[in-house]
């Protein structure tokens, strides 16, 4: 039994806040409940923000709010709220800002102070039990805030004040008055190798994170300048990546990022968003180089997505934590003896010596799995051929693979997000085309029909969350372009008019929702939605793309698909709000960027007619998927049937047989029903 009696979380679905249900502060949830409470009370809200794969959000629940004392204070002093960022993007988001602003730094969890009407006045992320490293106490933190507010309302009432309209000027950005050129894309990639590490990959220094879509667009440029230089930043990262411990050696699937520069040590938490994009990275990083380590990456990743990730009923789950029996990458390492213990002496030695194993370890005793040396040095090593040591290796991870499954795993965030699903739609949907994998693209629909069944409210609007048979909260933005952007993926590989009739009408809820007819882009929350300190307009690429820069990309692809010019202005008057600070800061901008990059080249239309299970149209699409060629679309007419699409409209068969037509900008080249011919008009 708990210590102490449920708070008000126990009502919820999130994990995260239902981890936190029997704490002994009196969380509320966010809502007007706890508002109320706040005005009547005159009292501060303390708004703790995180998530439920976070280590440091465990660890401060741990050292603080499971402590009696330590929430004795907190629930007489404030009025308390815990929120699921996962769940609430816009929350997390305005409180990141006004943290960041006040520290320099943010981070989670997040600790903010609020007055009763929700303004921000003092912040940051993690507080420890104990004075140390430079910082306060949390209980320090409480006292000094609360007794502020007690004594000194009118400095914290100016500091909120200001605060305040700091987010709002942020969320008045309209598009500059200027063009947009091939320049923004140059400066952008001169800045991406001044900050690249030519040692590791990567850019900057530690923490590393992925950033997949900084690699994409710098596999787009590659495409366009085919200069050496640009790929190798792109394939270093990638290489290393897929080496290091960042990497689940044995399970598939990326960890959330790397502590230092080698990326070898990671927090070990998944995120189902790390891996939808990272999965397209690689297979666009296959397409361009066709390097047989890019393509086991993909078909591992969707393994594990598959196994690990999608729920019976169709979508995909959120996270998978970094802790398993309380420690932070349990499940993961390993000590020589346990190996020495699975497989005998010979295989022991070449796995060990493969994956850096010792039995001092690399992390906490223990080790961390990685690729620490070349198969052909270890074969030179063991006198083996590399096929042999390729083939014991495969056997030895499918052993350890095998004996892994056996221990407690790490916790899974089982909610359903609509705009990581998306993410994940479009990723299976591409991989399953491209790689011919069946299982990713049926999981694709499964999940596409899923949310289009179960997140949707009866008016057609979507709802952000699903979690127990309950669909919760307004979706956003970014649920909106992330879902109709996957489903017109899902068009162009299955050729489902479905898809692309739901991707259109959402692209219209979304104009009607959250569109800024007068300044340009788009907010980040609904017309409907409930009143916050600010509206804000999120174009920032962090974790995940931002979702003015996944509307850009989504409103150019369609603009081709449906012919709607009027979908290419929004998008360019997104891309000119922020054209210098693409430029100047690209790891920010990484998926807006391939947006600019799709706006200034020239369109490329694919329009096949034929049986899609006709061998001679498979073999014409094999011939267009297996190239990266981000800028264009593909439609594709059965020989019986009327298209509304314009681009679809008087293309026939060829002499009977299966035909593509290669257009640029709706200017078509003759038709051709070789793949051979068909190849050369692409490359042309």
């Amino acid at each position: 039994m708990p210590d102490h009696p449920a708070n008000r979380l126990i009502h919820e679905t999130s994990p995260y806040l239902l981890q936190h249900a029997y704490n002994p502060v009196a969380w509320y949830p966010w809502g007007e409940e706890a508002l109320a409470a706040a005005r009547a009370e005159d009292k501060p809200i303390f708004l703790s923000i995180g998530y439920s794969a976070c280590h440091w959000c465990h660890v401060m629940e741990r050292e603080s709010f499971e402590n009696p004392a330590t929430a004795a204070l907190m629930n007489e002093l404030f009025i308390n709220i815990k929120v699921d960022r996962e769940e609430r993007p816009d929350l997390d988001a305005i409180y990141m800002d006004a943290v960041q602003a006040m520290t320099g730094q943010g981070g989670w969890p997040m600790s903010v102070f609020l007055t009763p009407d929700g303004r921000p006045f003092y912040g940051g992320t993690y507080f420890p039990p104990q004075p140390r490293y430079g910082m306060p106490s949390f209980e320090q933190v409480l006292r000094s805030v609360a007794d502020a507010y007690r004594q000194r309302r009118d400095q914290v009432e100016g500091q909120a004040d200001r605060l305040t309209a700091m987010l709002r000027r942020a969320a008045t950005l309209g598009a500059q008055a200027v063009d947009l050129g091939s320049d923004i894309l140059h400066d952008a990639i001169a800045r991406l190798h001044e900050n690249f590490d030519d040692q590791h990959g990567g850019f900057g220094g530690r923490p590393k994170f992925p950033q997949p879509m900084t690699l994409d667009f710098i596999l787009t440029q590659y495409r366009h300048t085919g200069d050496l230089d640009t790929l190798y930043m792109a394939e270093l990262t990638l290489e290393q990546m897929a080496l290091g411990g960042l990497y689940d050696q044995l399970g598939g699937g990326f960890h959330r990022y790397s502590v230092d520069e080698v990326w070898l040590v990671p927090h070990f938490e998944k995120m189902l968003y790390d891996n939808a994009q990272l999965l397209r990275t690689y297979l666009h990083a296959w397409q361009v180089t066709e390097r047989p380590l890019y393509r086991r990456i993909v078909d591992e990743t969707i393994d594990y997505v598959l196994r690990e990730m999608t729920a019976p009923g169709g979508g995909f789950y959120s996270t998978q934590d970094a802790d398993s029996e309380g420690e932070e990458g349990k499940f993961f390492l390993w000590t020589t003896r346990e190996v020495e213990e699975l497989l005998d002496p010979r295989a022991a030695g070449v796995f060990e010596t493969y994956y850096g194993m010792s039995d001092r370890g690399n992390f906490e005793g223990k080790n961390i799995l990685y690729v620490s040396r070349a198969v052909e040095n270890v074969a030179q090593r063991f006198g083996m051929r590399e096929d042999e040591v390729n083939e014991l290796l495969a056997q030895a991870r499918a052993t350890l693979f095998a004996r892994r499954e056996l221990r407690i795993k790490p916790g899974r965030d089982e909610k359903i997000l609509a705009e990581w699903n998306g993410l994940m739609i479009h990723a299976l949907a591409e991989c399953g085309a491209v790689l011919g994998r069946a299982d990713a693209l049926r999981a694709a629909q499964d999940a596409a029909d899923f949310i289009l069944t179960h997140m949707s409210a009866e008016d057609g609007k979507l709802f952000r969350s699903y979690k127990d048979g309950r669909a919760r909260f307004n979706a956003y933005l970014e649920d909106y372009a992330a879902l109709a952007r996957s489903l017109v993926a899902l068009y162009e590989t299955t050729f489902d008019l479905r898809y692309l009739g739901e991707a259109s009408r959402l692209t219209q809820l979304m104009f009607a929702q959250f569109h800024d007819a007068e300044g340009g882009g788009f907010f980040q929350t609904g017309r409907d939605h409930e009143a916050l300190v600010v509206r804000r307009k999120d174009y920032i690429d962090n974790a995940i793309p931002s979702g003015n820069s996944m509307a850009a990309e989504l409103l150019l692809r369609l603009a081709v698909l449906v012919d709607n010019p009027d979908y290419r202005r929004e998008a360019t008057r997104i891309l000119l709000t922020m054209k210098e600070a693409m430029a100047s800061q690209p790891t920010g901008f990484g998926r807006m960027l391939c947006a600019l990059d799709t706006l200034l080249s020239p369109s490329r239309e694919v329009a096949i007619v034929g049986d899609p299970a006709d061998p001679a149209t498979q073999a014409l699409l094999a011939e267009v998927r297996r190239r990266y060629l981000p800028d264009t679309v593909v439609a594709l007419k059965r020989p019986d049937e009327e298209s509304m699409l314009p681009l679809l409209s008087g293309r026939t068969l060829v002499e009977g047989r299966p035909a593509a037509y290669v257009c640029q900008n709706y200017a078509c080249k003759l038709p051709v029903t070789d793949p051979a011919a068909l190849a050369a008009q692409l490359e042309g």
